[in-house]
């Protein structure tokens, strides 16, 4: 992507800062896949070379955005709509890795998610001409779909015709749940976008530097959400049910500044009411916003379009829209609340709602209106697996495993916030998914250790899982560093829901990257 204005930073940044195992828990095949892939995602970018004496480093990075018709049994079409986040590996060349988000946006399967992590190979062939060859493993599913425990997988290969700072081409990809009824080989489209991911080495964590541009993932701000629908009268649920006419829901937005006041971004939500557990959306956003009273007040309009369903709700092939007014009040210098009403509507389904919501928002790394260096905000990247003892719908009891990602970011040295995602991926639960925040606490311990713990909560569902919605989620972890940038963590705790039969005592194992991101000059 080409790099934005100083100018445009520099509103986003001052407008958000005045306005705002179990034993045999890994030993079936598909999680011990997952887990391999994991480290070497999370693993291979901590030997990045730096840049410059400050530890800045710049590995080159990709968005990659494709679509698909996906064959399930039956001769039933799904569109599949994937995007990932793909940053390159320095000591070998051509290979990017990174989270990634595959779901329905057509057919009948509205709602059918799995979240994981992608790695890929590029080399140009013939001048613009090259290959991309890649791998995702990921978990989840639903709108029952027979996706079995909920693991997927998918290998591809794209031709790609490079434009410079983006790339477009095609895909010829299999889609597969090892463990469920869906194989399907098919030929889709994709779109690349090219950046870069400019990072603090955790070696140089406690040195104030300037770095040119966004750091980290690029978001200039991030918002967590609650909020509430009022549904129209009369819809109905996909078995028949009256639909709810008042759905709760919670979630995280991340933003990015285009221009002075043109922004872009991305959104998940969750419902968090047992009657519609498991419905979740994940929409890009466009918006735009002004300030009317200096220092104190912003207001702005934006648009969401995206995937979304499950839980009942009558989505269709998944195409979700809505549109909104909102306002942000300073709270303290970077952070702030957001009020919102707006409209959602399923185009090809039955859904359709008005909404209201409110948000503490927080500014996050848009560059220093003065240019000085800035202390680096530790960030943790984590990716693993976990495995509790889930109670389901019909009565009965058993273990399931889901990948794990976690986004941990430090407001002081041992205190952060955190946004997670889990999705099963064995267990006979596909389909299942949470979505958690909360905050947690770490120090050393030394000779490399470290301790922490952390309490969540968020919403979760689906998969034939008996959660009915809200959980909560407190656990521990000790941790040991590899080296200054990685470690690998293993967790205790319990999982409770809030309304439900769900109850148990969790174990996870993650790989946790530390990286540090520093205001722009």
């Amino acid at each position: 992507m080409a790099p934005f204005s100083q100018a445009a930073l520099r509103f986003m940044h001052r407008s958000l800062r005045h306005c705002g195992a179990r034993r045999n828990s890994l030993r079936t095949p598909g999680a011990l896949a997952l887990f391999v892939a994991i480290v070497i995602a999370i693993a291979a970018p901590a030997h990045a070379a730096a840049d410059d004496d400050s530890g800045v480093s710049t590995p080159g990075a990709h968005a990659r955005i494709g679509f698909e018709h996906v064959k399930f049994p039956g001769d039933e079409r799904v569109g599949l709509v994937g995007t990932s986040y793909l940053v390159d590996v320095p000591r070998v060349a051509g290979l990017a890795v990174g989270p990634a988000v595959y779901g329905a946006i057509t057919g009948r399967r509205g709602g059918f998610f799995t979240v994981g992590g992608e790695a890929a190979w590029r080399r140009q062939l013939a001048g613009p001409l090259g290959i991309e060859l890649g791998l995702y493993a990921g978990g989840g599913g639903g709108a029952g779909a027979p996706q079995g425990g909920g693991l997927m997988l998918r290998p591809h290969a794209d031709l790609l015709w490079d434009f410079g700072p983006y790339a477009l081409g095609l895909s010829l990809s299999r889609v597969r749940f090892p463990n469920g009824a869906i194989d399907s080989t098919q030929v889709g489209f994709v779109f690349n976008a090219i950046n870069d991911f400019r990072y603090v080495s955790a070696a140089h964590m406690g040195t104030p530097v300037r770095s040119a541009g966004r750091a980290g993932f690029g978001f200039d701000r991030v918002q967590f959400v609650s909020g509430v629908y009022r549904t129209r009268s009369g819809l109905q649920l996909a078995d028949g049910r009256p639909l709810l006419r008042s759905i709760g829901y919670v979630g995280v937005r991340a933003e990015q500044a285009l221009t002075d006041h043109l922004y872009w971004g991305l959104e998940a939500n969750g419902a968090a009411q047992r009657q519609v557990a498991g419905y979740a959306e994940y929409l890009g956003t466009l918006g735009a916003e002004t300030e009317v009273i200096r220092n104190r007040v912003n207001v702005g309009a934006r648009i969401a379009l995206g995937m979304a369903g499950g839980g009942g709700i009558q989505t269709a092939g998944g195409v979700l829209a809505k549109g909104a007014v909102y306002g942000i009040v300073r709270l303290s210098p970077d952070f702030g609340v957001a009020l919102e009403a707006g409209a959602a509507t399923a185009p090809r389904g039955h859904f359709r709602a008005a909404y209201a919501s409110a948000a503490l928002v927080w500014a996050l790394d848009g560059p220093d209106s003065a240019g000085a260096p800035a202390r680096p905000a530790r960030t943790d990247f984590s990716a693993g697996v976990e495995s509790y003892d889930a109670a389901r719908r019909d009565g009965s009891t058993r273990t399931l495993q889901a990948d794990v990602l976690k986004v941990n970011r430090f407001l002081t040295p041992n205190f952060y916030l955190s946004g997670q995602v889990h999705s099963a991926i064995s267990g006979g639960a596909g389909g299942y998914s949470a979505a958690l925040i909360g905050a947690g606490w770490t120090r050393p311990i030394g000779a490399g250790m470290h301790i922490g713990a952390e309490l969540l909560g968020g919403a979760s569902g689906g998969g034939g899982v008996e959660s009915r919605g809200s959980i909560v989620q407190p656990m521990a972890y000790l941790g040991y560093q590899l080296n200054p940038s990685v470690a690998v963590r293993v967790g205790a705790g319990r999982i409770e829901a809030l309304h439900g039969p769900l109850s148990s005592t969790v174990v996870d194992v993650t790989l946790t990257l530390t990286y540090g991101v520093s205001a722009g000059s």
